[in-house]
């Protein structure tokens, strides 16, 4: 696959992050919200691409064929945690209920000095995390991922809150894993997407909802390298302005550690269990088991 191809639905998230970022911040929340309507039917009219993509995906992680009902709930409420990302960038939290399962556990081992590696997914808003650590535990989370992406996310946050920026630490760099390092020796959190890579990613094939899926194994290698543990992290859009933020340990690489193919099982298990919990939350919005997360 070319990267063009690849870039397509991060391209699409920042469109819908930009056009959203105007009618939060100029019209306000309660007209952003009635516009939301708006943008997912002309999502579900006019991106058959990922209209199939959610009809297939929500097929399995339901158990049923999915209804017009079905993806039109999927496509809101991408577009829902989109808008939200635009208030919680700019800080206004009083506008959000977070609540926090799993988290003691974590911080207590981050109070200790040890930074953990969040596994996170295209799973709901990896923003509420972030918005959890900034205003309330005091918590640093860096977002890890490649350097295309990274630059794109960049472009789009400089345009929305420029103090976001210095918390994407961009991978294919020459101080890359160093910056890493940096921030898990200093008690911070490092966040990767787990279920996406690059193409030419080495992966490995496990079964999810009921088929075989690759999933990269660079995040668990680069996990062993720097001997941390690793956490799962999903920020569930509940409806309104309602998030859940869960934490579960999966691999830790610095007491027994697995292998790198053990504990991309592990994530992948927790993964496909809060896809069937909240299936809403994924936004893969492309064929996942034909061409895979690396593609």
């Amino acid at each position: 696959m070319s990267a063009a191809w690849r870039q397509r639905p991060e391209r699409s998230r920042r469109w819908v992050l930009r056009l959203m970022s105007w009618i939060a911040l100029r019209l306000g929340r309660r007209a952003a919200r009635l516009v939301l309507h708006a943008v997912t039917a002309y999502f579900l009219l006019f991106a058959p691409v990922a209209r199939g993509a959610s009809r297939r995906y929500l097929g399995r992680a339901l158990g049923r064929p999915a209804t017009l009902a079905d993806l039109y709930r999927h496509f809101y409420c991408f577009a829902a945690t989109v808008l939200d990302r635009v208030y919680l960038l700019h800080e206004r939290f009083e506008l959000f209920e977070i609540e926090v399962h799993g988290e003691a556990p974590l911080r207590e081992q981050m109070r200790r000095g040890a930074g953990a590696l969040l596994a996170g997914a295209h799973l709901g808003s990896f923003e509420a995390l972030r918005a959890r650590g900034r205003n309330s535990t005091g918590m640093r989370v860096s977002m890890v991922m490649y350097e295309d992406n990274a630059r794109m996310l960049n472009e789009t946050l400089a345009a929305i809150s420029p103090a976001a920026r210095q918390d994407v630490i961009a991978l294919g760099n020459v101080d890359s894993m160093l910056r890493v390092r940096d921030c898990l020796a200093e008690g911070g959190a490092a966040g990767v997407l787990c279920d996406r890579g690059l193409g030419d990613d080495e992966a490995i094939e496990l079964p999810f909802l009921g088929a075989p899926a690759r999933f990269p194994l660079g995040p668990m290698r680069m996990a062993a390298l720097l001997r941390c543990r690793v956490w799962f992290m999903a920020g569930l859009y509940l409806g309104g302005k309602r998030y859940a933020l869960r934490f579960e340990p999966i691999a830790d690489f610095a007491a027994a550690p697995p292998t790198p193919a053990g504990a991309v099982a592990a994530y992948v298990a927790c993964l496909e269990r809060h896809c069937r919990a909240a299936p809403y939350n994924w936004f893969n919005f492309y064929d996942f088991w034909d061409h895979g997360p690396t593609h």
